[in-house]
């Protein structure tokens, strides 16, 4: 069993940073790939980012290439997407979530959530 619980989203104008961070609590976090994904009023639930559980591989959507950057710190169980360069269309909650053993960019192939955060980008 994992818990997840993110924090550090707000209120920004375009062109800030945020930097989210995820808390997990249960054992054994560094067997878990994690994700964030986002999910906008009226929109589905969308992939953001992925950290495999060794930390060396990374994915990241289109939109966000280039402008966040996912990664993780196993001995304090957090992951963290920094996010620079906002916009106005990355407002959403973000989630992160775990998937064990795995680094997926599918929300359904993950188990454990987060209550999700608010990100709020202001033109």
């Amino acid at each position: 069993q994992v818990q997840l619980a993110e924090s550090g989203g707000g209120l920004v104008q375009e062109g800030g940073s945020l930097r989210l961070s995820c808390a997990a609590s249960g054992r054994s976090f560094s067997i878990y790939g994690m994700g964030w994904f986002r999910q906008a009023p009226g929109k589905e639930r969308e992939f953001v980012a992925v950290i495999s559980w060794s930390g060396g591989r990374t994915y990241y959507a289109d939109s966000v290439k280039g402008r966040f950057t996912i990664s993780r710190d196993d001995a304090k169980n957090t992951v963290f997407l920094q996010m620079n360069s906002l916009k106005p269309e990355d407002t959403a909650v973000y989630y992160c979530a775990a998937a064990k053993l795995r680094a997926p960019q599918s929300y359904e192939e993950y188990g454990y959530w987060g209550q999700g955060t608010q990100v709020t980008v202001s033109s």
